[in-house]
């Protein structure tokens, strides 16, 4: 047998491709990004083609996919939890009609949350949904879930959830490569509009159809709960799944308490299976379930005298059940009186932008244009921008655009309203930017957006977007021009500088305030590619770091202003030095310190 040292993701992405997808769809978020780049990269297993495509967003992955599993296809969507939200309209209504082929809907959840706006727990929206959701607890077990969830999809021809959490999706794990690949199938739409296009009164009809499928579901033998420890007696028993129960078997064994706590893993946590709520009700007096991040096995057990969980206190609601938090309240449950190891504080960095990210010329120029302004942001890194104070709002996918809007009509009638700056991303842009937009256009909003430009989906790991004119394997594909699309909605003041060239971008910042003042809104796009990703495509060596020159008095104005973390403030706090190793040779630090104590190297 081969084995593998493999990433969560990657191995979720070889249990898709050796069990015949034939369509791949995603859009990226930590911690799914890795999952679609994978299967672009373990589809060579396959002599027949895969279709890998980035989406623009969520919504639109998601109705890709579900298509080709309308024609009979095996099909996959990946994104993270909150991406979720975005396609959460097609899912109610893909629950109601089914499937044809299977079809596997991967939402990563981010217990902590470690890079998202929530902690949010996925399978509440499988349970709204009223879909299966499986619940992982390491990359091998991911891998081999993925078989099962297309089994139960086209068993019972519905849309299976698969539940990774960020420690499932990014730690890694030996895993065995060498088992049976499927073939694709052949598309086979069959023809049936009163279940494709159902009207209200036929999804009526479907929605009992759909109850009956769950009650069938929570009967079915292959996702019916794990008993670890059959030897084990008492009335007591410990129930957990996802990365919680592998917790939960190391402290077991830790405790000694294998042969004394009885402990199910849930591989299924909706529907939680019937006859498993009848056996912990019947054989035990008090039953402690461990989950992240909601109690949504502890909700279905439904006995508030017997359970120990989320809804009663006994486990944390916020935050990851890391190793310790399990092994304390598996303590405690089993009235063990014993030292809880502690992980040692360590001190943290708060995070900034890249060495040379365009981004943090972008905030400057802003700050300088319009010191007084609001200023509204969306995800992404620049979101960072905070640091600079340039970024005071941040919400959701595409809300820039439309808080900023709302900025501008709670300010509308003041005497003196302050200026409005939204910031957007160019993958955000084309995710949930484009309609904000056009309602701004159509209310005559009076703001100034301005789109950041660094060519890629640079925070998750600079994948392709709309302009790229690159596809999630590499392949040509046309692309969408940023400006014309802009205009397209309506916009009259378009414009695009470099914001590496400081003074300019103020200047047009400026311009386009006193355009937005009289007319409406106004866009610049600041254009200038992710120093990361341009270093990987060229492969080009930064250029020489600029100097320091004895003018510097140590105001600390670049640092503080500007935070490129190549300048740092020398231990008397009389000047700044330059860090050779982590400068990038932009120079914009050049145009930022006011005394004018740094220069081009000579060398250059």
């Amino acid at each position: 047998m081969t084995r593998k040292l493999m990433m969560g993701n990657e191995a979720m992405a070889l249990g898709l491709v050796e069990n015949g997808v034939s369509l791949a769809t995603g859009y990226p978020g930590t911690p799914a990004s890795e999952i679609l780049a994978s299967v672009a990269k373990s589809r060579r297993l396959r002599t027949d083609p895969i279709h890998v495509q980035w989406a623009v967003n969520e919504k639109v992955a998601f109705e890709i996919a579900y298509a080709g599993s309308q024609a009979g296809l095996r099909t996959a969507v990946s994104m993270k939890q909150v991406g979720l939200n975005v396609a959460s309209d097609p899912l109610m209504s893909a629950a109601y009609m089914g499937t044809a082929g299977g079809f596997v809907v991967i939402s990563a959840d981010d217990p902590g949350p470690h890079s998202s706006q929530t902690e949010q727990d996925s399978r509440l929206m499988a349970v709204m949904a009223k879909i299966p959701v499986l619940d992982p607890d390491s990359p091998a077990a991911a891998r081999r879930m993925t078989a099962m969830a297309y089994q139960l999809s086209e068993a019972f021809r519905i849309p299976v959830m698969l539940r990774p959490t960020t420690r499932v999706c990014h730690s890694r794990q030996d895993v065995a490569v060498d088992a049976e690949v499927l073939p694709g199938r052949e598309a086979d739409f069959k023809r049936d509009p009163l279940r494709w296009a159902a009207t209200p009164k036929f999804r009526l009809k479907l929605h009992g159809e759909l109850e009956e499928k769950l009650a069938r579901i929570a009967a079915w033998p292959e996702t019916a709960p794990v008993r670890h420890n059959p030897a084990a007696g008492g009335r007591r028993a410990l129930v957990a799944s996802g990365v919680a129960a592998a917790h939960a078997r190391e402290a077991l064994a830790s405790l000694g308490l294998e042969e004394e706590l009885p402990f199910y893993q849930v591989l299924q946590p909706f529907p939680l299976h019937t006859d498993f709520i009848d056996h912990l009700i019947a054989d035990y007096d008090e039953i402690l379930v461990l989950e992240e991040t909601v109690g949504v096995i502890e909700m279905q057990i439904a006995d508030r005298h017997r359970t120990r969980g989320k809804w009663t206190g006994a486990v944390p609601r916020v935050g990851e059940l890391l190793p310790e938090a399990v092994f304390a309240r598996i303590a405690a449950f089993a009235g063990r009186d014993v030292d809880v190891p502690q992980l040692p504080a360590v001190p943290g960095r708060r995070p900034t932008l890249c060495p040379g990210c365009p981004h943090r010329a972008s905030f400057f120029a802003i700050r300088k244009a319009a010191p007084k302004g609001i200023y509204t942001s969306d995800i992404g890194c620049y979101t960072l921008g905070m640091n600079l104070g340039a970024v005071d709002t941040v919400l959701c996918m595409g809300a820039a655009i439309s808080q900023a809007a709302g900025f501008y009509q709670a300010y509308r009638h003041a005497a003196k309203p302050p200026p409005v700056i939204a910031t957007i991303g160019d993958s955000t842009f084309f995710h949930a930017g484009v309609p904000a937009l056009i309602d701004a256009v159509v209310q005559q909003v009076r703001f100034v957006l301005v789109i950041l430009d660094n060519r890629t989906t640079a925070m998750t790991g600079n994948q392709p977007t709309p302009a790229s004119g690159v596809g999630a394997c590499g392949e040509p594909l046309n692309a969408v021009a940023i400006e014309p699309l802009v205009k397209g909605c309506g916009v009259g003041f378009c414009r695009t500088a470099d914001p590496y060239d400081v003074k300019n971008l103020i200047k047009l910042v400026k311009e386009a305030l006193a355009y937005a003042r009289q007319t409406g809104p106004a866009v610049v796009i600041a254009r200038h590619p992710c120093v990361l990703e341009e270093a990987r495509r060229t492969g080009r060596p930064p250029g020489p770091p600029p100097v320091v020159t004895d003018a510097c008095d140590g105001c600390g104005f670049c640092v503080e202003r500007f935070e490129c973390p190549a300048l740092v403030m020398n231990a008397e706090k009389t000047r700044v030095d330059i860090d050779p190793i982590l400068c990038v040779g932009c120079n914009v630090c050049i145009q930022v310190c006011p005394k004018g104590a740094i220069e081009e190297a000579k060398d250059r």
